[in-house]
């Protein structure tokens, strides 16, 4: 079976944080061309907007994102996988990401997707980018469990996973 469609198969069953990271992991292994689609960042007060190109055919593994946060596709079709599910979605779409929230992404038409993601510093520009995606991405589910839960919640989750 050729490495695009093991990518394919392993995108169609990938309902869960596990088979989520996995994906993205052979997406980098493989010889497929690395894709890195164009973003536009936006600043307004208390709020940066992350606007992403992605063309039609594109695979895309998002990040963990720390925060509940608004979405906007203005433009396209994708099919979501989550550890929630599977959903095509088609523009125009608005609906709000739970915390914690990885997604991959089979872009059917081209598509302009937006996450908004409201900032506690009132002026936001593109130098604080860097403490921006600090506030907003997690690294790994261990560092989002970590901020989400802090101690006690880590330990919490630790006894009930022995229980």
């Amino acid at each position: 079976m050729a490495r695009k469609s093991v990518i394919k198969v392993a995108f169609d069953n990938a309902e869960s944080r596990e088979k989520i990271l996995a994906l993205q992991d052979a997406i980098a292994l493989s010889d497929l061309p690395k894709i890195n689609p164009p973003l536009v960042h936006h600043f307004a007060p208390h709020m940066y907007a992350r606007e992403i190109f992605m063309k039609a055919g594109d695979l895309v593994v998002g990040k963990i994102h720390n925060h509940a946060h608004v979405n906007n596709i203005s433009k396209g079709r994708v099919l979501v996988t989550t550890e929630f599910g599977k959903e095509e979605l088609v523009a125009p779409c608005q609906f709000v990401s739970k915390p914690g929230t990885k997604r991959a992404v089979l872009v059917l038409e081209d598509c302009i997707w937006t996450s908004y993601h409201p900032q506690k510093k009132r002026d936001v520009s593109e130098s604080d980018l860097a403490d921006i995606e600090a506030d907003v991405i997690a690294r790994d589910y261990n560092e989002f469990d970590h901020k989400r839960l802090g101690f006690f919640g880590k330990v919490k989750k630790l006894i009930g996973k022995v229980l």
